[in-house]
């Protein structure tokens, strides 16, 4: 049977919009990755990892691996710049198999999970800014509520979206760049708190790694919205590696104030979003409010930047004939992917109302999603040589070793991740592999279900 790698089984009846331009675009790779990671995660990793060097080395290696892997979706963004990004990618390289599931899992499972986690993180925040008790029933219906307005918006045209994202960009960035400033021009801290060091057990770096790639996790996303992004031969390398020198150096800056503010040991026992403490110390309480009302638009940002790229993969499927053709489907007046949207947003309700816990949502998905970016930025590889001849908008710089790095430092990591929560006993990781796996038999039962109709 011949296989349709390039060609769509139906052909578009309406295309989506070309409407998001280069800030719109920084915006939403910044966006969607600068959620609540930088403002959560770090006192966990204190408390894994009690050494500020080491810690300071983890941010700026995956930081570094996290370039590399941009510039090579950066290459593949140009050279296929459709609807889908990654699910396009793996495609195009390896099949259909492939390429399905990677797409039922990003349709079923890590999608709706990170916007269920965010949105429960959202809650969480916003419950402790009003003084509130989070109790379970009052941050499910936030939660619930947070993603069937932002669900809203992004069905009434990706332009709204993007909008979202570039302003709820612009007050994280702020919040980000006054916390830094603040904390080494106007705080009381000390060198010494970043030099102090500290026995860092191998089973702690493991189990950090997780947290440190949770907060890089999202910036693939804007690839899946080249179908909409304006001139995206010239754009979306730009789009991806100004997005991401943004996000490495806000990352580790934050860090680095951080632990000039306090040190390693107190840094782990903080209870609250170490942000709104270390502004709290700089500028009084009035200044922890604000930096968290600018957390609460900050993970509020990095929803509406998943809602409004992820579902663009069921749309790719759909058109493709990988899927139900009915989340093909475009709005007839606003021109976007509301079916898909809807479905995404529908289980990632019924995540907030079942799943709770905050830090086992995000290993469960990290270690499932940046598996399947290994095989994704590993695609320039295979599409060099089976796509040779096709001009190349953008070439990744440094090929073959700048994807290599993130293909090596990203299994290295994610076995790491797998390795240290199996040894805490939490199996989170290898159950989101087998679903993974599962997919290959799903795909193969799909097949049969085609040809039996």
């Amino acid at each position: 049977m011949k296989s349709s790698l390039t060609t769509p089984v139906r052909p578009p009846t309406q295309d989506l919009r070309r409407v998001i331009g280069f800030s719109g675009g920084t915006a939403l790779i910044v966006g969607i990755t600068i959620g609540a990671g930088i403002f959560r995660k770090p006192p966990t990793i204190a408390g894994l990892v009690p050494n500020p060097l080491v810690i300071i080395a983890l941010w700026g290696a995956f930081g570094v691996i996290s370039i590399c892997g941009a510039l090579a979706i950066a290459e593949l963004s140009s050279l296929l710049p459709r609807p889908g990004g990654v699910y396009v990618f793996l495609r195009e390289a390896y099949g259909d198999a492939a390429a399905f599931v990677f797409g039922w899992l990003y349709v079923l499972v890590t999608t709706p999970t990170a916007i269920a986690a965010l949105a429960t993180v959202f809650a969480e925040f916003l419950l402790n800014l009003l003084a509130a008790p989070a109790a379970a029933p009052a941050v499910q219906m936030i939660a619930v509520a947070a993603i069937v307005l932002l669900t809203s918006a992004n069905v009434l045209g990706a332009r709204v979206g993007a909008a979202v994202s570039e302003a709820t960009t612009l007050v994280k960035v702020t919040a980000l760049a006054a916390i830094i400033l603040g904390a080494f021009l106007l705080g009381h801290g000390s060198l010494s708190n970043i030099t102090a060091g500290g026995v860092v057990q191998r089973g702690g770096l493991a189990r950090a790694v997780a947290s440190v790639i949770w907060s890089y996790d999202g910036w693939i996303a804007v690839s899946m919205i080249a179908g909409e992004v304006i001139a995206p031969e010239r754009l979306m390398k730009r789009i991806i590696i100004a997005g991401m020198l943004v996000i490495v150096t806000l990352y580790v800056a934050a860090n680095l104030a951080y632990l000039y503010m306090m040190p390693v040991g107190v840094m782990a026992q903080q209870k609250e979003a170490i942000a709104r403490t270390v502004m709290t110390a700089i500028a009084g309480p009035a200044s922890g409010v604000a930096v968290l009302l600018a957390i609460m638009l900050s993970v509020f940002g990095a929803l509406n930047g998943n809602l409004l790229a992820k579902p663009r993969v069921a749309y790719a499927m759909a058109r493709d004939g990988l899927i139900f053709s009915f989340l093909g489907e475009t709005h007839r007046r606003w021109s976007t992917p509301w079916t898909a949207l809807m479905l995404q947003s529908a289980v990632a309700i019924i995540m907030v109302l079942v799943l709770r816990d905050f830090d086992t949502l995000t290993t469960y998905f990290v270690v499932v999603e940046w598996a399947a970016l290994i095989f994704a930025v590993a695609a320039v590889f295979v599409l060099r040589r089976k796509m040779a001849e096709v001009e190349r908008p953008f070439r990744t710089p440094g090929y073959p070793l700048v994807p290599l790095l993130f293909v090596v430092g990203t299994t290295v990591g994610v076995s790491a991740i797998v390795w240290g929560e199996i040894q805490v006993g939490n199996f989170s990781p290898i159950y989101g592999l087998v679903i993974a796996a599962a997919g290959f038999p799903v795909y193969h039962l799909w097949n049969r279900m085609k040809r039996s109709t």
